[in-house]
């Protein structure tokens, strides 16, 4: 079995974190990740109050003894900077060991509390110099993801396979990698890399227990690797999305010079929404990785994981009979 500083420090059976997803990653969810061996991530911008967060931190607890971890979201669109605060102190209080931060900076007045508290801070970013600046605040762990990455890119368009050894290079505490990572092979190459982990998002949407409609299930499943689209770089907060009309709109209001209001609202969460209860799969925008061409099942998330863990370790011990 591979053990990195990810598995040792989180204390989680794989080296894999599923990664925070707004509207998806809910107490089943996360729960049922977490006991199929990652660490997976609650998304605290579910939420609309620190009450309400603190009932879903308690739901989690009550369905998995496993390791997860509680997203704060540093996005001011998604959490407004005065709620920052509260939504730390109802995570510290529940007794959440990890916390993941996430957003266009480092939470400067934030990470004296996560010290505090006694967590393991992981930053989330997209580059050496953001990834540099959360190690110099105290993170323990640094999550880089790549170009590939589903949803927010940031605005470097550096490819996963730079960008990771890259950022190990750059610092001295455990790193995770990720975009368009879907199967084994992936887990092994971002290793090779450097990496201690690796993080996923769009490859856990395609599981029996992910909580969306089977019909944008499926259509992953029929996805090419080209199926995927950059929007809302014009607003800078540049987002990669699976190619359904949602996206189309989006881009051919940037391409007009549309007001930021009626672009956001073209991206507004409620639409997607719609999409992952009702089924229909051109109602709004979702966060989609150029993984999402690998994609060919529907397994449970337990099958997924050992399926992906056993491959990189096939993969890891092929490349070492080359060796010798």
């Amino acid at each position: 079995m591979i053990k990195t500083k990810v598995t040792e420090m989180l204390g989680c059976k794989y080296p894999i974190i599923a990664g925070t997803m707004a509207r998806i990653s809910n107490p089943e969810f996360v729960a049922a990740a977490s006991n199929a061996g990652a660490c997976a991530v609650l998304a605290s911008a579910n939420y609309t109050s620190p009450d309400e967060l603190r009932m879903a931190i308690k739901k989690t607890q009550s369905l998995t003894d496993q390791p997860f971890a509680v997203n704060i979201n540093l996005f001011p669109a998604m959490m407004p900077q005065e709620k920052l605060v509260k939504y730390v102190e109802a995570t510290l209080d529940e007794g959440v060991k990890i916390i993941e931060t996430s957003g266009h900076k480092a939470p400067e007045d934030l990470a004296p509390k996560f010290k505090e508290g006694g967590t393991i801070w992981i930053h989330k970013c997209a580059g050496v110099r953001y990834a540099l600046k959360g190690a110099s605040l105290g993170a323990d762990m640094i999550t880089v993801v790549g170009y590939e990455n589903g949803g927010a890119t940031g605005t470097l368009d550096i490819g996963t396979l730079v960008m990771t050894p890259s950022v190990v290079d750059a610092l001295d505490v455990p790193v995770i990698a990720g975009g368009g990572i879907s199967d084994g092979r992936g887990i092994a190459a971002v290793l090779a890399l450097g990496a201690e982990g690796v993080i996923m998002g769009t490859r856990m949407m395609a599981t029996q227990e992910c909580p969306i409609h089977d019909s944008l299930k499926q259509a992953f499943i029929q996805a090419a690797e080209t199926d995927t689209s950059l929007v809302m770089r014009s607003i800078r907060n540049t987002h990669r999305v699976w190619s359904n009309k949602a996206a189309q709109q989006i881009i051919e209001l940037e391409a007009q010079k549309a007001s930021l209001q009626e672009i956001v609202k073209a991206a507004s969460g409620q639409n997607a929404e719609k999409m992952y209860k009702e089924g229909d799969i051109d109602a709004g925008m979702v966060s989609c990785g150029q993984g999402v061409g690998l994609i060919k099942d529907i397994p449970t998330i337990e099958q997924l994981l050992d399926r992906m863990m056993n491959e990189a370790e096939e993969v890891i011990s092929k490349l070492q009979k080359i060796s010798t």
